[in-house]
């Protein structure tokens, strides 16, 4: 959400950068944009071509890396331009679409964090019912409803941005922060609210897991150890949820389950007939859901807070940011963009694969 360019750093002196600076911050800032765009691109294109991948959680995951590459190719760019040479040069025009387009797909990346935390939600609290549920166009609705919301927060500014750009020197492209209703409103609606949810959301998530961890550890021990086997293998492909067996499936497992299950149970682990073994396994399990909620939750809210803390008290009049913090909350912000595909590909087997045969096809060619 390109407010660098939202803060009103007009009353605060700007020291001019030097060459050398100019350099550094602009290799910087390159490099985080190119990854980005390569990043995001390889899982669109992984899921793309990928029949296994063709599943409708990782549809939102696709939809996700589209947002972030559009923030790579139509945003980054041009805020690189801007902070480099302190000034804009592309027109009035050009700084509307920008402005639009930035607000709407950095508010529409954050969203899309919200409605996968809302699937894996109901994949795991309503399983069986939710398998039913969980189609190509369930997902395209949730995707329409992103993009839609979206759009309300990050265009009401283009009603009266006309009229306060007459006010400003051609050479800033900028939002002012003039309506505090707006700010609230805004930053509610593309922030608060979500990290809200979405913390709620992980924190039912983690908690269901651990006692389905647990349930089935005990299940285990009381149970045939065959029929037991028979009956997680139908759970599995049933549920598509907590997979815990070490059975193959003709069903490809969905993205939520390699992410919480990246620790599989070999085996013999189904010999373990002591509580204090099956006990190190539930909790071996519950670590590594911890540790993979936690990446995703601590990578979010340290790129993203930061900035809107700052929106809220430039908004309300409290305190006055200078270019340059504002400039470093605006692409800590943007690095969001590039964390999402590493965190939710990473630790997933089938993306990993996709990944691979990406790699041995670029090198063949």
């Amino acid at each position: 959400m390109n407010i660098t360019n939202c803060t009103p750093e007009a009353s605060v002196a700007v020291r001019p950068k030097t060459i050398t600076e100019k350099m550094l911050i602009s290799m910087t800032l390159v490099i985080i944009t190119a990854l980005t765009m390569l990043l995001n691109s390889a899982v669109i294109t992984a899921i793309c071509t990928t029949k296994k991948l063709h599943q409708p959680a990782n549809y939102l995951i696709c939809s996700l890396a589209v947002t972030d590459l559009l923030v790579a190719v139509l945003v980054m760019p041009l805020s690189i331009t801007y902070i480099v040479t302190d000034s804009w040069k592309l027109g009035y025009f050009i700084c509307e679409v920008w402005l639009s387009v930035d607000m709407t797909c950095c508010t529409c990346s954050i969203l899309h964090l919200c409605v996968i935390a809302l699937d894996r939600y109901w994949a795991i609290t309503n399983a069986i019912e939710y398998a039913r549920k969980r189609t190509a166009k369930r997902a395209g609705l949730m995707i329409l409803t992103v993009w839609t919301i979206s759009v309300f927060i990050s265009m009401p500014p283009l009603f009266w941005r006309s009229h306060r750009q007459l006010s400003l020197p051609p050479s800033q492209c900028t939002i002012q922060h003039d309506h505090i209703i707006y700010t609230i409103y805004s930053t509610l609606g593309a922030f608060y609210i979500p990290l809200t949810l979405i913390l709620i959301l992980y924190y039912r998530i983690y908690h269901a897991a651990k006692s389905l961890y647990q349930k089935r550890g005990s299940s285990r021990h009381l149970s045939n150890r065959s029929t037991d086997s028979q009956n997680s293998f139908a759970s599995c492909k049933l549920t598509q949820t907590f997979c815990v067996s070490d059975f193959s499936t003709s069903d490809p497992p969905t993205e939520f389950e390699k992410i919480h299950t990246s620790i599989r149970i070999p085996p013999f682990a189904h010999d373990l007939d002591t509580p204090g073994e099956r006990q190190q396994i539930s909790s071996t399990r519950e670590r590594k859901a911890a540790r993979i909620l936690g990446l995703i939750l601590g990578a979010f809210i340290l790129s993203w807070l930061p900035f809107f803390i700052k929106e809220l008290i430039v908004g309300l009049s409290i305190y006055t940011v200078s270019s340059e913090v504002a400039d470093f909350l605006t692409w800590l912000g943007y690095v969001n963009s590039l964390i999402n595909p590493l965190l939710y590909t990473s630790f997933n087997e089938d993306f990993k694969l996709a990944f691979k045969k990406l790699i041995r096809c670029r090198e063949h060619s």
